[in-house]
């Protein structure tokens, strides 16, 4: 991530102490520990781990998440009350490298049963453009059977420059969701059996959407994509497609100079028809450089949070409605 966002550790850690020190005690209304339902209390990080949680965790959870819906969630600062939330929870489910406060504070609650989703798959470094040739990764990896709760990971994901958007390809998505049903039927065995059939229900799902993107992205007219936010490396490496990042992997990065006239040159070459850009954040940079191409903008939502402008209900509906989005901007036949 930018080195801009990163939160200074000391910081970090005096709010955790504050937050451990004086929340302890708090009541399940103001802290998503206490389990007086008899529900697992599940602290979700931001909407990707939040729909996880709820899916596989169904009726035996009680999902609260740090980023509020309409907040960009890279540039998350915790309150002392979410702090402490965390050390009461009785599971944490967060993706290390895309929310460093969130990174920070997880460390310093100590919850037993925490699981980083970036250890459930491989992650890559697509940098700032991304080509969409083979990274070096087998995408027929399985994860399934690895135990990575409550482990210190020295994986790929935790690298200078990976990519943490692993959500975007629900081939990746669904070994993450593998991993997170393993974890909480360990967390909490009585109710083993549901969260596997939950888990199942949802790769299942995935499974759908990834055959759907594979069938309505294979013939095009061009396979070049722009957008304001690269974030979907992992979903053009999957479908044979290049995304053309206006600003690179940070949403609000200004774009330099030389990177318009670049994409300039790259928009008339693959005839792009449309410069995407997301919910959360503006669209004047998309809609300068649409301007001065005579291309559309639409929106492609990296799922990042859920808003009044999300393009439906859930992490599905709106990938369904992202794939829609590529099809028209590409030129599906």
């Amino acid at each position: 991530m930018n080195v801009r966002r990163l939160i200074p550790a000391t910081a970090v850690a005096g709010a955790a102490v504050l937050g451990l020190t004086t929340l302890s005690a708090c009541s399940s209304s103001d802290a998503a520990g206490g389990g007086s339902d008899g529900k697992l209390d599940v602290v979700a990080s931001f909407y990707p781990m939040q729909y996880l949680a709820e899916e596989i965790g169904g009726s035996h959870v009680s999902v609260t998440t740090l980023t509020k819906p309409g907040a960009e969630p890279h540039d998350l600062e915790l309150s002392p009350k979410q702090i402490g939330s965390l050390s009461d929870a009785d599971y944490i489910l967060y993706l290390k490298g895309i929310q460093p406060a969130v990174d920070d504070a997880v460390g310093q609650a100590g919850v037993k049963n925490t699981v980083d989703a970036a250890s459930l798959t491989t992650l890559e470094d697509h940098g700032t453009e991304v080509d969409g040739h083979d990274h070096g990764h087998d995408e027929g990896e399985d994860h399934e059977g690895e135990d990575h709760e409550g482990e210190d990971h020295d994986h790929e994901g935790e690298e200078a420059g990976a990519d943490p958007h692993i959500w975007l390809d629900p081939v990746k998505y669904a070994e993450v969701a593998k991993g997170v049903g393993k974890s909480l039927e360990k967390a909490d065995p009585d109710h083993a059996s549901d969260y596997r059939e939950n888990t199942a229900k949802l790769v299942g799902e995935l499974d759908s959407l990834d055959k759907a993107y594979a069938s309505g992205l294979k013939d095009t007219a061009t396979k070049t994509f722009i957008t304001t936010h690269s974030a979907f490396g992992y979903l053009a490496e999957r479908y044979g497609l290049t995304q053309e990042g206006i600003a690179g992997i940070d949403p609000e990065a200004e774009p330099s100079p030389a990177r318009i006239n670049e994409i300039h040159a790259v928009a008339e070459k693959n005839e792009a028809t449309t410069v995407f850009f997301e919910t959360l954040a503006s669209d004047k940079t998309a809609a300068t450089l649409a301007k001065d191409l005579g291309l559309e903008t639409d929106v492609l939502d990296p799922l990042e949070g859920i808003t009044g402008k999300s393009k439906g209900a859930d992490y599905l509906e709106v990938m369904k409605s992202n794939l829609t989005a590529l099809q028209k901007a590409l030129g599906a036949k």
